[in-house]
Order: structure tokens, then C-alpha cells, then sequence
């Protein structure tokens, strides 16, 4: 069974962005852009809200092409163009999309479907609308934690709304240079 990977970097205190969506605080330097970059390539889909797919969506697939493009960007704009992208929302139409799936309904049974077919992990990145609802729903299999050093204080955070307890296994830890952690966990069930 394919699993689902929450991938978000977070501040200290558990936000995933400020209180307006602001990510201006999240460290990524060469170092972690390797090092995630390894880990991608196990996956062979992304799963996104509506917000971060658009976001994604109006930079990634030419980001290599730019003239001043760093290898990040030509490596993860070929990885982003040739990935299945799943995006979660209720006003999104499929039309015309390129290797993206839109699903608006019956959000638990059509996960649970596509976590049954042959594949490789299946990673959410970012998307905090997307992970709560996949969060109390049980679908989420890991959470691989980019931990700022920072505290926010207030803003949109990475576990709201947790009806049971989950626990988690902590596979691995990471220190970059920059200061952020990683954190990586599986589901304990």
C-alpha cells in the first residue's frame, strides 16, 4: 500500500505559515535542497491543496528555464513536470490540466483508493487545509518535518482540529547548518 507523507517545513511552536500565509521565515538553502531533493524522488505524486497547487503551478513548470535558474530549480521543475498532482478542492475544475487529478468529493474513499494502486509514496507538500482534512480523516502515513528555528506566536498551524490522539514513530533527524531540523515520523496504527 502506497503511504501519504505530510512534507511542511514549521516553525518551533507547530505554525506552517504566519497569520496572513506569510512563509517568509522558513530557512532552504543548497544544503536542504539536496537533501529533499533525494527524498522527493521516492515519491512519484503530489498530493496539494487548491492554494499551494496554484502556487506551484505558477512557478515550477518554467522555473528551469529561466536564465538565472540554480540547479534546485531545474531539477525539481523536471521532477514537478513529470509527477502525478493530486489537488484537493471543491472549486478547481480538471480541464485541460496536465498529469493532475482534481478531487472535490468523496475525498476519503478516493484517497483511500489511489493509496491501493501500484506507486510510490504519495507527499503532500504544504497544503495545511488539505493535511487537517486528510489528518482527521486517518489518511496521513508519515509526517516529514522541516522544524524553523523560530517562533511565531500566532498563525496557521500544522495540527488543528485533532479529534484522537495520533502517535508517531520517529524514523530519523536531520541538523542542517542553517539552524532546521528535520524530523521524520511514520504513524503508529
Amino acid at each position: 500500500m502506497r503511504k501519504i507523507i505530510s512534507f511542511v517545513h514549521m516553525s518551533l511552536d507547530g505554525f506552517v505559515a504566519g497569520p496572513s500565509g506569510e512563509m517568509d521565515w522558513i530557512k532552504v538553502d543548497e544544503e536542504i535542497f539536496d537533501y529533499v531533493g533525494k527524498r522527493i524522488s521516492e515519491g512519484d505524486t503530489a498530493l496539494y491543496g487548491r492554494v499551494t497547487y496554484q502556487m506551484m503551478e505558477n512557478y515550477w513548470p518554467t522555473a528551469g528555464d529561466k536564465p538565472t535558474a540554480t540547479r534546485h530549480d531545474i531539477e525539481h521543475s523536471k521532477w514537478y513536470s513529470k509527477v502525478h498532482k493530486i489537488v484537493l478542492s471543491k472549486t478547481m475544475k480538471g480541464t485541460g490540466l496536465i498529469n493532475t487529478e482534481i478531487i472535490s468529493d468523496s475525498v476519503s474513499g478516493r484517497i483511500k483508493e489511489i493509496k491501493q494502486q501500484a506507486g510510490k509514496d504519495i507527499l503532500i507538500f504544504g497544503s495545511p487545509t488539505a493535511t487537517h482534512s486528510l489528518m482527521q480523516q486517518n489518511l496521513i502515513d508519515g509526517y516529514w518535518l522541516f522544524v524553523n528555528p523560530v517562533i511565531l506566536g500566532q498563525g496557521i498551524p500544522l495540527f488543528a482540529d485533532i479529534k484522537d490522539k495520533i502517535k508517531l514513530k520517529l524514523l530519523t533527524t536531520h541538523q542542517f547548518n542553517c539552524g532546521v531540523t528535520e524530523l521524520n515520523y511514520i504513524v503508529e496504527k
